[in-house]
Parts: C-alpha cells; structure tokens; sequence
C-alpha cells in the first residue's frame, strides 16, 4: 500500500468512499467536511458569532471524533484494498486459473465465483471469469460482465485486456446469430423438398392401418363363430 491509501485515512469516510465506492460513506466524509469549515468560519473568520468556550469545546469533540474515525480508517484499510490477502478463507484465484488452463470451464467458473465472494471488484478475476463465459458458450453473459468492469474505476488499468476480451465475445455472438438464423432457414427448406414423400409415407401408413383393422374384425368375427 502506498501513502496515498494512508493519507485517505485522515479524512474520515473518504478511504470506503474512494478506493471502494461505498455510498455509504459519503455522509460520514460530508459531515467531517461541514463540520471543518463549520469551526474555521467561527474560529477565524466570525469569532463573535458564538462563545469562543462553545467554539473550542466542539472543536476538541470534532478531534475525539476524527481520531476514532482515522484510527478505525487504518485498521480496515487492508481489507479495502486487498480483501482477499487477509481473508480467513482460501484464495481459490489460484486454482480457477489452473481450472482454466486445463480448459475445465464449469470448474473454474465456480471458482471464480468464490473469489468474487471475497474481492468482488478484482479485475483479474472478472476478466477471467468473463473468458469463461465465453468458452462455456454465452457470450451475452461474457459481454454484461465486461460492460459492469468497464464502470469500476479499478478496470481503468485493464482497459486493452478489456477490448480484446469484448471483441472475442461480440464475434460469438455474431456466430451464434447467424447459425441461429440458418437452422431456422433449414426446417422450411427441408419440408418444401420432402412434402412429396411425407404424403407417399402417410398413405401407405393409411392403407396398413386399414388392413390391420381389417383383420382385428376377421379375427373377432372368428373368434364369436368359434364360440357359438
């Protein structure tokens, strides 16, 4: 980790809100934000618009207050920005990347899928797992994949692996509409060279039926005779 991920500490909220885009913490750095200016303008600028006492005592609890948050700030910050190094759970990245060099497309997806359980904004893992889409057959899938990393401020690095990946994906799909449309050319085709023989086949199926009738009646008809 570098300082700039340090330095985002000291600003409470801002490190979930920057390096994890967690909109949850935008009213945390909002709040830290009004309440800085808030004591510079009454401090220094309109020091006669409040007690100087009520001024310096919210000061020294807006202190407490970022002191807790910058110190919690920097416990969580190897979660934020590498989960899966301190994560209880094993790192399966590894093992998907062996599943998929020996082309065992369900196995690595699965794999995949558990790593993006633990770091679901890895830009390795989504681009793999996007191959896997791909090679299992469903490019529209391997496609909305590439779309959802292309928004991720993380997948600015990736930005040529990205569009390799995406026209390898659109040429799929391109294949799959075209063989779509000639399988359903082929049936239309097919009926309109064998409707002949299709009638031919019915009439000589009409005829045995109608013989097989024929003889389940002599056979009854023998049957009762026989009886009586």
């Amino acid at each position: 980790m570098g300082v700039q991920h340090y330095l985002s500490c000291l600003w409470p909220g801002l490190s979930e809100l920057w390096w994890r885009g967690r909109l949850s913490a935008l009213p945390a750095a909002i709040a830290f934000g009004v309440g800085l200016n808030s004591y510079l303008v009454l401090r220094f600028l309109f020091p006669t618009w409040l007690d100087p006492i009520l001024v310096r005592s919210g000061f020294w609890v807006g202190f407490v207050v970022w002191g807790y948050w910058s110190i919690k700030s920097l416990r969580e910050l190897p979660v934020l920005i590498a989960p899966r190094d301190v994560a209880e759970t094993p790192d399966t990245f590894p093992e998907a990347q062996t599943a998929y060099l020996r082309r065992d497309w369900e196995q690595a997806e699965t794999l995949l899928l558990e790593a993006l359980r633990v770091e679901p904004r890895d830009p390795p893992a989504l681009l793999l797992l996007s191959s896997v889409y791909r090679e299992l057959g469903r490019p529209q899938h391997s496609l909305a994949l590439l779309a959802e990393i292309s928004r991720l401020e993380v997948g600015d690095h990736w930005h040529i692996e990205l569009e390799a990946e995406r026209g390898r994906a659109e040429r799929l799909a391109e294949e799959q509409s075209e063989q779509n449309i000639d399988e359903r050319e082929l049936p239309e085709e097919n009926f309109s060279e064998g409707n002949v023989s299709q009638v031919d086949d019915g009439s000589e199926l009409d005829a045995k039926e109608t013989r097989s009738r024929q003889t389940d009646t002599s056979t009854g008809d023998a049957a009762e005779m026989t009886a009586a």
